[in-house]
């Protein structure tokens, strides 16, 4: 039956006359947890006791415990792992012709299930969601018991800090025998025009009677709105036991499409009925969209040729760990958006559902990565193939034969209806970890003759093909293993292109590696762009992990054929130190274009100067002697060593104040997306500058300092645009701010608090640190505290903490219960502003 009102208007009326569908039950609330082991706890006859704890889920317990310098490792920040179990008591009043099912959508790692002291099964993956039909392990009417042991002793198993415990969300799900499983459906848009686009909904349908069952299947698509935009009904038999996919194909006239400035969202309802009762039903969002790569144009997204302005984020989040809390990651991901990134890269795992919601609702493409290794191990301390085998570092790659197909198709069905997700990864760095990748590029042999990070390859296509030929075979194969995971995923999904990141892609194109990719991405490549190009001219090609600097920046729009890149990193992340990076008490490297506070960086600035368009300035200076930069006759050189084009990671040392000694030569950068701007200092003119004159697109100005007031007046073609920053005196007293005025008293919103510093007249002082004091009145959970600065490793489970750059932030959680919060902050010396925040 095609698209009628009167039909429309009756099948929105049946749905809401009966409903016994799908019951989808929040799993999150009132577990007990302990950290230690014991064989009793998976026995339901086991009460526990007062060593165990309250905690709801996502839960992270590795960053409850101390920073250790002499157990920890600097590869997961040095905070430990351990065995734990988690305990939930929950009824259950499931009929005969009722199932359940509980969904996990991850859990680090190597974890364990029992209903009622029986078994359920076993996962390894960390990242990889996954569910257990519990319909015939539970006692009916009556309360059930579920435990789950986490062995997370090998707690140095990754290159970075992964969190441990049931650290995503968990839900129930009570259905009827005949239902739609778990990620039971695929929405698709294969033709999108501006008058209609055609959507595919691909719906399993499974019969768990021991009898033939008949029902309709019903879709209904709403707008963002709520207004019906389409359905469909179909009748459907099938056997007992039997399952049956079906395609359901509908039209939605004048559609508005998502896009990363509009992300307009659609709902697909899916109802299974039996007469006028819905018996199952599945709602997914998705959106309206198209996306190509063209090997010479680059990107596009419905239509439109854009650049990808993307950053890599690992999945902790500071103070919280790697607990999924919607509204900590919500203000990172809409400051990043703010400062024109358009496009996510999960690196190097999965990601969690909540946060593809996010990015569906923000307008922010998402690269899903699957794997980090794959036959092979890394090692977790240096990043290269493993030379030194221990305990610790055992990883998921002792599992992948067994489980990589699997984990890869659940991460697909659960992700696929993500308007976000633009791009599946199969692997990051993988070469690494075969042997005869990094002899057969003839970057690291006896007659090397680059640099294999800035130089092209020193053999030709044709010798690297020749030197791989000679390499000794083994056990498994890269360009095999690829083809293989790509088959997979194309199995799952032919609407998104496959990649991967290629750190040596001169022996990947010659392995077969990239033969297996749609689009092959490049890691810290740029100079590889142009030889790509010219020896495989038909392949897509992209930055999939860059610095978050301009010259990379640079080799992308002087490039059509290049769609974009992602930069390294989007936030601070706890991990990947403490070895030939960093030392104790580092707990990250540092390279994020925001803090793990999520307070931006130098490097933010930067980027905004370049991906956005409205009139932007960002001032910052540094003493001549610790600058970057020497002043000479005919403008700045660099004093470092290196060029403008070779710049890494971190950021150079720059300050955001304008505190300095009297008389003091300092040089100002300004990072702008202004054509020209003009420099003052008290009032007066500096010059005016272009930014056309500095190749490296920072204004800089050499002054001597004087305490007052440095403002920037700039223009561009949009309009104009003035900034100052002002000489702070002594610290007089703290400024609280927060992200928001009141909280719901749902267990889940989230207040962030910032603390202040300032000097008599309100101005933020950032040269001083104090010890502050938090103190907190009413009815919260505390998340942490946390100031920002990668060396911090005092407990994040505290009210007290040193400022750095003369601030801090608390982030607290509300309860199920309505309050009045009383925040305020102290020093030895000051006190803050008193804020009061209701929670109802």
């Amino acid at each position: 039956m095609r698209n009628k009102n009167l039909l429309a208007l009756i099948i929105l009326l049946s749905t809401l006359k009966v409903s016994a569908s799908d019951s989808n039950v929040d799993f999150n609330k009132d577990w007990k947890f302990v950290l230690k082991d014991s064989a009793h706890y998976s026995y339901t006859s086991y009460v526990p006791g007062d060593e165990w704890k309250k905690v709801n889920l996502p839960h992270d317990w590795s960053v409850g415990l101390p920073y250790d310098s002499i157990s920890g490792e600097g590869c997961v920040a040095f905070l430990q792992g351990g065995i734990g179990w988690y305990s939930k008591s929950f009824p259950t009043t499931i009929s005969a012709n009722q199932k359940c099912y509980i969904v996990f959508d991850g859990v680090y790692n190597n974890s364990e299930y029992w209903i009622n002291g029986k078994k359920l099964g076993y996962h390894p993956s960390g990242y990889a969601p996954f569910y257990f039909d519990v319909t015939d392990y539970l006692n009916p009417n009556e309360d059930n018991r579920m435990t789950v042991r986490v062995d997370h002793s090998h707690y140095a198993d990754s290159r970075w800090y992964t969190g441990s415990g049931i650290y995503r969300d968990v839900k129930m799900i009570v259905t009827d025998r005949l239902h739609i499983p778990v990620w039971g459906t695929f929405v698709t848009t294969p033709v999108v025009t501006d008058k209609y686009a055609k959507v595919n909904n691909q719906v399993t349908v499974c019969n768990s009677y021991s009898e033939p069952r008949a029902a309709v299947v019903e879709v209904v698509y709403k707008d963002n709105k709520g207004n019906i935009a389409a359905f469909e009904v179909f009748s459907i038999k099938l056997n007992a036991g039997e399952e049956k996919i079906i395609d359901i194909v509908s039209e939605i006239k004048q559609p508005d499409l998502w896009s990363v400035d509009t992300p307009v969202l659609y709902t697909a309802e899916t109802r299974i009925k039996n007469g006028d009762e819905v018996i199952s039903e599945n709602t997914v969002r998705f959106g309206i969209r198209t996306f190509r790569f063209d090997a010479d144009k680059g990107f596009f997204l419905n239509g439109k040729n854009m650049k990808i302005k993307g950053v890599c984020l690992h999945h902790d989040a500071g103070m919280v760990g790697a607990a999924m809390i919607r509204d900590v990651w919500y203000r990172r991901l809409k400051t990043l958006k703010e400062g024109g990134c358009n496009a996510i890269r999960l690196s190097h795992n999965p990601g969690a559902e909540e946060f593809l919601s996010l990015c569906d609702e923000i307008g922010l493409l998402v690269q899903e990565e699957f794997f980090d290794e794959w036959d092979y191990p890394k090692d977790k301390r240096l990043n290269m193939k493993e030379t030194v085998e221990d305990y610790p570092t055992h990883g998921y790659c002792e599992h992948f034969q067994e489980w990589a197909e699997r984990d890869l198709k659940n991460v697909m069905r659960r992700s696929r209806n993500h308007a976000c997700i633009f791009q599946w990864s199969i692997g990051n760095e993988i070469e690494w970890t075969y042997t005869g990748c990094r002899e057969a590029t003839g970057f690291f042999g006896a007659d090397s003759n680059g640099n294999y990070f800035w130089n092209q390859p020193p053999y030709s296509k044709e010798k690297i093909r020749e030197m791989w030929k000679i390499q000794p075979k083994h056990a498994y194969d890269i360009g095999r293993t690829a083809q293989k995971l790509a088959a997979w995923t194309r199995q799952m999904d032919t609407t998104r292109v496959v990649t991967a990141n290629c750190i040596l892609p001169s022996i990947s194109f010659e392995s077969g590696y990239i033969d297996a990719l749609d689009v092959a991405g490049f890691s810290y490549r740029r100079v590889m762009y142009d030889y790509a190009k010219k020896n495989y001219p038909d392949k897509p090609i992209m930055g999939t992990e860059n610095l978050g600097q301009w010259h990379e920046w640079k080799a992308v729009i002087e490039r059509d054929f290049v769609p974009g890149m992602f930069i390294w990193t989007g936030v601070d992340y706890l991990g990947e130190s403490g070895s030939r990076l960093s030392k104790w008490p580092q707990k990250s490297i540092g390279c994020g274009l925001l803090d793990m506070c999520g307070y931006v960086k130098p490097s933010y600035d930067m980027m905004k100067s370049l991906w956005t368009d409205k009139p932007f300035i960002a001032i910052y200076s540094q003493t001549t002697d610790k600058s970057s930069y020497l002043h000479v006759k005919d403008g700045f050189t660099d004093k470092k060593g290196h060029e403008w084009d070779r710049r890494l990671w971190v950021w150079d040392d720059v300050n955001s104040h304008w505190n300095y000694q009297k008389g003091d030569s300092v040089i100002v950068e300004i990072y702008s997306n202004c054509d020209e701007v003009e420099l003052f200092v008290n009032g007066k003119s500096m010059g005016k500058k272009y930014i056309d004159d500095f190749e490296d697109h920072i204004y800089k100005w050499a002054v001597q300092y004087k305490p007052g007031t440095i403002t920037a007046k700039g223009k561009n073609k949009l309009g104009n645009t003035t900034t100052a920053i002002r000489t702070s005196g002594k610290e007089h007293s703290i400024l609280l701010t927060v992200d928001k005025q009141s909280i719901a008293a749902n267990g889940k919103d989230v207040l962030h608090v910032t603390a202040q510093l300032t000097d008599k007249k309100g101005n933020p002082v950032k040269t001083t640190e104090q010890m502050l004091k938090f103190n907190i009145d009413g009815e919260y959970r505390l998340l942490g505290i946390d100031n920002g600065n990668v060396k911090n490793v005092s407990p994040y489970q505290s009210k007290d903490i040193m400022t750095y750059q003369g601030r801090c932030m608390l982030m607290l959680q509300s309860t199920e219960k309505s309050s009045v919060l009383n925040i305020s902050a102290e020093t030895s010396e000051l006190h803050s502003n008193k804020l009061t925040i209701n929670i109802k």
